[in-house]
């Protein structure tokens, strides 16, 4: 899509030229309200000017300047029950409320006794004008009971009353990114300023050391009771290892090693018994197993009876053989006899070993409860010990607190008032001043809901203003054709004409000769538009003829002294010929009045007689004027209308509202008729000036008067 770069540019022009006419639009506002704008100013200033140099009361401030110090001084090398103030921002924030804080403020107004000084304490001042007044309303009133405050109740009151007063005198300030405190107070006398500021000051460095003695005497105590209690404890503990010691052979651990080592050889001794006494049993019982002599020879492993087998071949003789026996039973015997030996000493072993463990089992567990006695008894040594010297330590303290602020300036006698400060509330007062004179112009610019210049009715209505007419000076409205007659180079007589030229240049192909004039209410002037305008194409040679189409009304009688009755109606009703009831007038032409009728006045303008009677005059005359009702009023215009060829519509100036202008039009569009140009009549020229408009009218006024002649 190709764009046209001449459209282009002249759209921007035209963005840039609305926002000029916007601008200018403001300016021109505000230039129009410049003289109420400058009396606000000024009655403001005045205002201030009074406070500030008559009615203010002078105020002086004093500022105390306290430092944050974050270093600590090791005199006694002990830790402190409260550590010092780390200084960041969180402890830092911590202090101005510190510094702010009632029960501060309270302490201050105790030692200066504040509550006595009327400025603090408002029940000591003279009571204002609308103290008197409420005082005189509610001895008027019938009192309402609300019971007697107590004694305390109200005298916390008047305390609380007087802190806060206090407070609001005082400003708690942190040099930023630093750890000072400016502590300013603004009263009405230099001297209680300073005395407040310093008091302030020393009062919170004192609060500070009696925190910290307050926590420290306060630990003491805790701590003396923590160790007599831990003195008991660690009496118990003791006695209670004494008593176990006495109770018990003890040994130590050493000692239970070498009987753990003891107990093992015995276990081994008993273990290897086992075995010895297995074997020999097992030996028995094979001896006796063996049935034969060579079994016998064989289980017993004798050498006398395997050699007794070989040489015998194993045939014995019966002395070998008895020889045989008898050895074997000795072997047999000797065996059970080693057996029975072994079984003996292994019970024995066996029972040593459950003694000796039994023993041992019994000594570890003493030895276990003499450690965990002993422990118990040192762990209360310890906190004992550990409590014990922190409460001397603590006691020490007492006498070395120090705080964790200093003064680092007293507060000075001030050079002068610090309030009011007169030139910064004459100027507040003048800008304030001149916004309510803004605001009150600018209101009443937006509330405005007339016309008073041609281009708001143009920019309203989207249509051209072919005329403005100044108030005509004259006594009556019989005078007004008499002056424009008479002058005929004046200011009045010229703006007719220039409406003229424009009604008749509305257009070029064919130049409008039926001409009605008209308004959305009565009053706006249309009937002396419409009377000046016929007087002067008159004036121009024209043939003109006036009709009075406001038959309702008939104010024709208000400008004209004519004997004729009749008028329009008889001739549309064909009871009198036009000739016979035409007026002349020498200044305006050809006049044709209205007249009463109890006929409805829309019904004659619709008929076909007043069709016919319009075409008949466009044949004899070079214009023909009527004047018809408003618009808003009665639908006569709008069928009047349908024989016009042109319509103009008036509105007076700063007088007809936006609305009923915008409804009337409206109603001409429902009727299909084109409104051919406003007409902004009786305008003030002076007023004009002073609202501003002086380029759409007034201000050339002032070149014309070489031309003009009024």
């Amino acid at each position: 899509m190709l764009h046209n770069p001449a459209k282009v540019q002249t759209a921007s022009a035209q963005a840039a030229d609305d926002d000029v006419i916007n601008i200018a639009t403001l300016f021109g506002t505000l230039w129009r309200g410049k003289l109420l704008i400058s009396v606000c100013t000024v009655i403001a200033v005045l205002i201030g000017g009074y406070y500030a140099y008559v009615a203010a009361t002078p105020r002086f401030q004093s500022t105390s300047v306290v430092i944050l110090d974050t270093r600590e001084e090791q005199v006694s090398g002990l830790e402190g029950v409260l550590g010092g103030l780390s200084g960041d921002s969180t402890v830092v924030s911590t202090e101005v409320e510190v510094l702010r804080a009632r029960s501060l403020m309270r302490k201050v107004v105790e030692k200066l006794n504040l509550s006595a000084d009327p400025e603090f304490n408002g029940d000591l001042r003279e009571p204002g004008t609308i103290a008197r007044v409420k005082a005189a309303v509610r001895s008027i009133l019938p009192a309402r009971s609300h019971g007697v405050a107590e004694p305390d109740i109200a005298q916390k009151r008047m305390m609380d009353s007087v802190v806060s007063e206090l407070l609001d005198k005082t400003t708690i300030r942190n040099v930023p990114n630093s750890l000072v405190f400016q502590i300013s107070v603004e009263t009405e006398s230099p001297i209680k300023s300073v005395l407040i500021a310093d008091t302030i000051a020393e009062l919170y460095i004192l609060e500070q050391l009696q925190v910290k003695f307050d926590a420290t005497e306060q630990a003491t105590d805790w701590l003396s009771a923590r160790v007599i209690e831990l003195q008991a404890t660690l009496e118990a503990a003791e006695g209670r290892l004494q008593d176990f010691r006495a109770s018990v052979q003890l040994v130590d651990e050493k000692t239970l090693l070498a009987l753990d080592r003891q107990a093992k050889d015995l276990r081994e001794r008993t273990s290897s018994s086992e075995s010895q006494s297995a074997a020999l049993q097992q030996r028995v019982e094979a001896l006796r197993g063996a049935t034969d002599r060579a079994a016998q020879a064989e289980v017993s492993d004798d050498a006398v009876l395997k050699r007794l087998l070989q040489e015998s071949g194993g045939n014995l003789t019966p002395e070998d053989t008895r020889s045989f026996d008898l050895r074997f039973e000795q072997i047999l015997a000797r065996a059970e006899l080693e057996a029975t030996r072994s079984t003996d000493q292994l019970s024995s072993l066996r029972a040593g070993l459950a003694e000796f463990e039994a023993q041992i089992e019994r000594q570890s567990a003493d030895l276990i409860t003499l450690q965990q006695y002993t422990r118990e008894a040192e762990s209360s040594r310890l906190i004992y010990e550990y409590f014990l010297n922190r409460m001397k330590e603590t006691s020490v303290q007492q006498g070395i607190q120090q705080a964790d602020s200093r003064v680092l300036s007293d507060a000075v006698i001030p050079n002068g008032p610090s309030a009011p400060r007169k030139s910064m509330i004459l100027a507040i007062s003048g800008l304030l001043g001149l916004m309510l004179g803004t605001g009150i112009v600018l209101l009443r610019e937006a509330s405005q809901n007339t016309f008073r210049s041609a281009r708001e009715l143009e920019e309203m209505t989207g249509r051209t203003v072919m005329g403005q007419i100044p108030q005509i000076p004259s006594r009556s409205r019989r005078d007004v054709i008499s002056y424009l007659y008479a002058k005929p180079t004046s200011s009045a007589a010229e703006a007719v004409r220039n409406l003229r030229t424009s009604v008749l240049l509305s257009n070029l192909d064919s130049q409008p000769q039926v001409i009605v004039s008209t308004s959305a209410i009565p009053g706006e002037g249309k009937t002396t538009t419409s009377l000046a305008l016929a007087q002067n194409l008159k004036q121009m040679g024209k043939r003109v003829l006036l009709i009075e189409g406001d038959i309702r009304r008939r104010v024709f009688g208000q400008y004209f002294q004519f004997d004729q009755e009749r008028g329009l109606l008889a001739v549309l009703s064909g009871e009198s010929r036009f000739d016979e009831v035409v007026c002349h007038d020498e200044r305006i032409g050809d006049i044709l009045i209205g007249e009463a009728t109890k006929a409805n006045a829309a019904d004659v303008f619709s008929s076909d007689s007043f069709a016919n009677f319009i075409t008949e005059m466009r044949a004899i005359y070079d214009f023909i004027i009527i004047d018809t009702p408003p618009v808003l009023v009665v639908p006569d215009v709008r069928i009047i209308g349908q024989q016009a060829d042109a319509i103009i519509f008036v509105v007076k100036w700063d007088s007809t509202s936006k609305s009923q202008v915008s409804e009337a039009l409206r109603l001409f569009e429902t009727a299909n008729l084109r409104v051919s140009g406003l007409v902004l009549t009786q305008i003030d020229a002076a007023g004009m000036r002073r609202y501003g408009y002086g380029d759409s009218y007034g201000a050339y006024a002032s070149y014309g008067k070489k031309y003009y002649n009024d």
